[in-house]
């Protein structure tokens, strides 16, 4: 049966017959949409835009608190949170590329004259190994440049490596200070009644 439907289906399309049918058919009604769900009971809307939850918080009014007393109480322990801490979160800002760009600039600074110093270090063994040879300066040209290629890839090593520590060590301490003022804000929280996660 499933077949034969399938065949009647495409051969009314192939003639074009299957859209004259559907434009001569008479309009029928749409059916109803189905009633929306009920929402989920949970905290009150008005607190969406809490301050612990801008800073990742999730609180649960556990002694049923309404929407008016949590706003409240977040603003308050919100304020508490910086004044015990003397830490503003919305004033700490991580900057990794400025962490890193300094970081670098310090080992540019500290690892000046690295490719001379390859270049001597090559030239030296470069000229041993010429002396064995029987041509002393032609080895020497050889390590030198050799040495510089060497310095100066360790000191782009350097700089890069540089870079990222700097960059995650400035990220983690950004991250200490936002967790310092949320510990500080779970304590208040808790005291009044609210679970904290």
């Amino acid at each position: 049966m499933r077949r034969a439907f399938v065949v009647g289906v495409l051969s009314l399309l192939a003639t074009g017959s299957l859209a004259a049918q559907e434009a001569a058919a008479p309009a029928t009604p749409a059916a109803a949409p189905a009633p929306a769900a009920a929402a989920p009971s949970g905290p009150p809307a008005s607190v969406a835009n809490s301050a612990a939850k801008s800073l990742g918080m999730v609180v649960y009014p556990a002694k049923g608190q309404d929407a008016a007393t949590m706003a409240k109480d977040d603003q308050e322990c919100y304020a508490w949170a910086k004044d015990q801490t003397g830490i503003d979160p919305a004033a700490v800002k991580s900057n990794p590329d400025s962490a890193a760009k300094a970081a670098q600039a310090h080992v540019d600074s500290a690892a000046a004259g690295i490719g001379v110093k390859g270049a001597a270090k090559g030239a030296a063994a470069g000229a041993i190994v010429g002396g064995i040879t029987g041509n002393a300066s032609e080895g020497a040209g050889v390590g030198a440049v050799a040495g510089a290629a060497a310095g100066r890839k360790a000191k782009k090593q350097a700089k890069a490596q540089a870079g990222a520590q700097a960059a995650e060590a400035n990220k983690q301490h950004a991250q200490a200070l936002i967790d310092k003022v949320k510990g500080a804000m779970t304590t208040c929280l808790t005291a009044r009644g609210y679970t904290v996660s």
